[in-house]
Parts: C-alpha cells; sequence; structure tokens
C-alpha cells in the first residue's frame, strides 16, 4: 500500500473493521505450521501484521507450503523469488489455483490483493486455517506439526438402506410434518365473533 494515500471517511471505517478480524494469536499457530511444514528455510516473520505479510507477500512461502502438502506430485513446478509485483501476484495466484484443486472452497480463499496490498489480511489467515484443518483431515501422512492446531473437518457418513428398510421408513409420519395430538381449535370462536370472557 506504499503507492495509496491514507483512506478518510467510510473508507477508512471499513478497513479498520477488517482489520480488527486479524488474529495475532492465530498468526502466531500460522506461523509454527508454516515453519514446520516447510522447514526452518523459510524463516521466521517479524511479529505482527505487517511482519506476516511480508513474509507471504512473494508467494514462495505459500508455494512451498502447498508443494508439501501434496507429496511427490508438486503442483508447482518452479518457485521463483522475484522482486517484480505482476510476478509476485502470479506466484499467490499459483497457490490459490492449487490450494482449490487439494480442497479449499471458493468461499473460504482469499484475493490475490487481500495479501500483496494488505487489504485483508484476516481472509488470508482463514484460508491458511482452512488449509491447516484440511490437511489434518486428509491424514495422508503429508500435514507436518502437531495435530492438535487445527480441527478436523466433517466427513461424510455416508449410509445404503436395504429396500426394506426404505419401505417401512415410508409408513412413519415424521414430527416435522406436524401431529395431530396436543393442542386444538376446541372452545375456539369463529372469525369476526369476539370473544366471550367470563368472570
Amino acid at each position: 500500500m506504499s503507492n495509496k494515500g491514507p483512506s478518510y471517511g467510510l473508507s477508512r471505517e471499513v478497513q479498520q473493521k477488517i482489520d480488527k478480524k486479524y488474529d495475532q494469536d492465530l498468526e502466531e499457530r500460522l506461523v509454527e505450521w508454516i515453519m514446520a511444514q516447510c522447514g526452518s528455510a523459510v524463516g521466521r516473520p517479524d511479529e505482527g501484521k505487517v511482519g506476516f505479510q511480508s513474509w507471504l507477500k512473494d508467494g514462495c512461502v505459500l508455494c512451498q507450503l502447498i508443494n508439501s502438502l501434496y507429496g511427490p506430485n508438486k503442483p508447482i513446478k518452479t518457485i521463483k523469488t522475484s522482486t517484480m509485483a505482476f510476478k509476485q501476484m502470479e506466484q499467490i495466484s499459483l497457490f490459490l489455483d492449487a490450494a482449490e484443486k487439494y480442497g479449499i472452497t471458493k468461499t473460504d480463499m482469499f484475493q490475490t490483493v487481500d495479501l500483496f496490498e494488505g487489504k485483508d489480511l484476516a481472509a488470508v489467515q482463514r484460508t491458511l486455517m482452512a488449509l491447516g484443518c484440511l490437511a489434518v483431515t486428509k491424514a495422508d501422512g503429508h500435514y507436518k506439526g502437531d495435530p492438535n492446531w487445527f480441527h478436523r473437518k466433517a466427513q461424510e457418513n455416508k449410509r445404503d438402506f436395504s429396500e426394506e428398510q426404505l419401505q417401512q421408513g415410508k409408513n412413519v409420519i415424521g414430527l416435522q410434518m406436524g401431529t395431530n395430538a396436543g393442542a386444538s381449535q376446541a372452545g375456539m370462536t369463529g372469525y369476526g365473533q369476539p370473544r366471550q370472557i367470563i368472570n
């Protein structure tokens, strides 16, 4: 954001609300996980949002992270450090494409500008959190680090019912359909007639 001046008014209020969503504790956990997953060669960022952003901004750390989760079939073949903005943004886009193929949903993904320009680093945290949760859930041996750092995602619990069980289920009236026991309209008067209150 070095090429932009300060924001004022509504833009500033919106940016302040977005900035409040950034979680310092989550940053520490994500840094520990990325270092455990990629090795100490990625280095440790300076504390705070600015350090976290500059650590991930060129896309190299993110590309190494997603490659480590795929195992031998790495989706990003070459990872190059570059000072050119469009090359850095291209690497972030490569990470996002590989993360989507890994199983991250579109709603959990950040936009390239969220990281590159520092617009919404909380969204970057959410994407990395979703990636960690998915890696723990897959349990394919590629996840490194403490499995307690992330919760497991819900797994499909597919059930196969026999034809006889399906036929029996058709005879049961579920409570969602309503019931004829309990409250009734006994004692109610017709529409438009006053209610009789007797003391």
